[in-house]
C-alpha cells in the first residue's frame, strides 16, 4: 500500500504514522529525514542538497524528487511506503506521479487529518521543553508536577519560538496556502481521504484504519 500522509501543524501526523507503518508493515518517508541521511551518507544527491543548504537555499524539486525516486526503490519500500509531509505542491505531486508510473506502481490512498486551526494553536502553544535534558511536557495535556520545573531532572521548562501563537499562525497560514491545491488535486484523481484529527490517539487512529481498509 503507497499512502500520502497530510495534514496541518500541531495535527498527530507524525504520532499516526509510527503507529500506522509499524501494523502495516511500510517505511514512514520524510524529506528531512531523506535529506539528512544522503547528506550523512555523502552520496551525489546528498551533496547536491548539502550545498544548497549550506548557502541558506531551497532544495530545488529536482534534488528532491531524486532522493524520494531511491528512496522508494529500497527493498523496504517494495510493499508499499507512507510519504509524510510530501508531496508540498501540485508539481511535486505530478512528478510523483509520472515516476510511479514508470516503476509500475501508483498512489493508493491520500490521508488528510483535520482541525480547525484553534485547536492546532491550543496544542502547539502549549507544549513546553525542558532546558536540560529536553524532555517535553504540555500545559493542558501533560503538565509538570510543578509548573515551569521538568520533572526529570528539576530543569527550567520553556516555550520554543516556534511554538508561539503568532509563529503557528504564521505556519498555518503557510500550510494552507500550499496545501489547498493539493487537496483538491488528489480529491480530483479521488484518492483522498479525510480523517478528523481531533479526538484521543486511538479514537483518530480508528478512523484512519477505516479509511485506509485492512492491512
Amino acid at each position: 500500500m503507497n499512502v500520502i500522509l497530510l495534514g496541518p501543524p500541531g495535527v498527530g501526523k507524525g504520532t499516526q504514522a509510527k503507529r500506522l507503518t509499524e501494523e502495516y508493515r511500510i517505511p514512514q518517508i520524510s524529506t528531512g529525514d531523506m535529506l539528512r541521511a544522503a547528506i550523512k551518507a555523502g552520496s551525489q544527491l546528498g551533496k547536491e542538497a548539502k550545498g544548497f543548504m549550506d548557502r541558506g537555499a531551497l532544495v530545488p524539486d529536482s534534488v528532491v524528487l531524486g532522493l524520494v525516486d531511491e528512496r522508494i526503490r529500497a527493498d523496504d519500500a517494495k510493499n508499499g511506503f507512507m510519504l509524510d509531509g510530501f508531496p508540498r505542491t501540485v508539481v511535486q505531486a505530478d512528478t510523483l506521479g509520472e515516476m510511479l508510473v514508470k516503476q509500475g506502481r501508483a498512489i493508493d490512498h491520500v490521508v488528510c487529518l483535520l482541525a480547525a486551526n484553534d485547536e492546532l494553536v491550543r496544542r502547539l502553544a502549549g507544549r513546553r521543553t525542558c532546558n536540560k535534558c529536553s524532555a517535553p511536557f504540555h500545559v493542558d495535556f501533560k503538565p509538570p508536577r510543578k509548573p515551569g520545573v521538568c520533572d526529570a531532572c528539576g530543569g527550567e521548562l520553556y516555550q520554543r519560538d516556534d511554538d508561539k501563537e503568532e509563529a503557528i499562525r504564521t505556519r498555518l497560514v503557510t500550510y494552507d496556502t500550499q496545501t489547498k491545491p493539493l487537496i483538491e488535486y488528489y480529491k480530483g484523481k479521488k484518492l483522498l481521504r479525510s480523517v478528523d484529527g481531533l479526538g484521543s490517539m486511538d479514537a483518530v487512529y480508528a478512523r484512519i484504519r477505516e479509511a485506509l481498509g485492512p492491512a
